[in-house]
């Protein structure tokens, strides 16, 4: 069942990353998927800390949550039916971490067998994309080299391909992402990560909060940007200017999934770097301060519009699909997952009707 945004311009299913509806510890992954459903989304993409917290609540030990016993695959396959059920389909499996780029040999034979783990799972929950984030890892155990990273997404690609065409089943897709505190934290650099690995099942996932935490934001600037530039006009120029090459060089089929957020403009007199220089500066602000598009109202404030609408202008047709970390979620209230998602939903739509009316500044 398919439920279009009320007016919407685009065809794009809406979506929903599960976390982004409550923490698990208070709010079921059942009463969260209802309340996506209930919103109106179609598409929802499944958090790893969601899926153990499901366990957890089925009385299932999450250490072994990717351990292919018949209980685990039983409630991979219930919580399949039960999205389905909700009128949803779930998009991906998110996410794996620390992936690629492992140079001793024993230990990079060992990841990437331990992806092939999830393979099982994601034919239980009827989903066919591995969702993978850039490696965060700084240490002299993993590499930037461009050719062994796109190497090992080569790999990855080979051992889904291989996978479902032993089991019959559809093509399982690797997405990769440019998370914004990763080794590769740029779009442009996992579009070359994903160029070179040439695999028809290896494409790249765009976040626009990951997008614009590199390339236009500084939460301990007061005025919000400032990372790399001195001026709001610099930094809007900058972000313009590097979608303006991603509508020119990234092909819409090669997008294999958008997720979107905002983040709150934060007071640096009150909201610190961390003090632990083991943890990137980014990261609290990442998970704690996300918002939902066009909530100016609560202190949204970078440029998401401009960066959907070129998105949007390479041709992509596939979902898009909110990922929100906030303390608000957070919250041991019966309420957070019905009223999250009708924030999710409404900002979304409203964020679409205004990029698809914005002038093309990529001609």
């Amino acid at each position: 069942m398919t439920r279009d945004a009320p007016d919407s311009p685009v065809k794009n299913e809406f979506g929903i990353c599960s976390v982004s509806l409550g923490d698990g510890k208070y709010h079921s992954l059942e009463k969260k998927l209802r309340a996506a459903a209930d919103a109106g989304f179609t598409i929802i993409d499944l958090f790893d800390g969601c899926w153990a917290a499901y366990l957890v609540e089925n009385g299932v030990d999450p250490s072994t949550m990717w351990d292919a016993t018949e209980e685990n695959l039983r409630l991979a396959t219930q919580l399949g039916d039960m999205i389905r059920n909700f009128g949803m389909t779930m998009s991906c499996v998110q996410p794996l971490r620390c992936i690629e780029g492992v140079l001793d040999p024993v230990e990079r034979r060992k990841t990437l067998d331990a992806v092939a783990q999830w393979f099982p799972f994601m034919r239980a929950m009827q989903t066919d994309m591995l969702f993978m984030c850039a490696n965060v890892r700084g240490d002299d155990g993993v590499t930037s080299d461009l050719d062994i990273v796109a190497a090992d997404l080569a790999e990855l690609g080979d051992m889904a391909a291989a996978f479902a065409a032993k089991d019959g089943g559809p093509m399982i897709k690797v997405g990769y992402e440019a998370l914004s505190w990763a080794q590769r934290n740029l779009w442009i650099q996992s579009w070359e990560v994903v160029e070179k690995a040439n695999r028809p099942n290896v494409g790249m996932i765009l976040d626009t909060f990951n997008m614009l935490a590199v390339e236009y934001a500084d939460p301990y600037n007061p005025a919000g940007h400032g990372r790399k530039h001195d001026t709001e006009e610099q930094a809007i120029k900058a972000i313009k200017d590097s979608m303006s090459t991603l509508v020119k060089r990234v092909t819409p089929e090669k997008i294999f999934f958008v997720q979107i957020a905002d983040a709150e403009l934060v007071d640096p007199a009150k909201f610190h770097p961390p003090a632990d220089p083991s943890i990137p500066r980014i990261l609290p602000w990442s998970r704690g301060y996300r918002l939902y598009p066009m909530e100016q109202h609560r202190g949204g404030y970078m440029p998401v519009t401009a960066v959907l609408a070129a998105i949007l202008a390479t041709g992509y047709t596939g979902p898009l699909g909110l990922e929100v970390f906030n303390r608000t979620l957070l919250v041991d209230d019966s309420s957070v997952p019905d009223s999250h998602a009708k924030r999710g939903f409404s900002g979304l739509a409203k964020l679409v009707a205004e990029a698809s009316r914005m002038e093309p500044y990529w001609t």
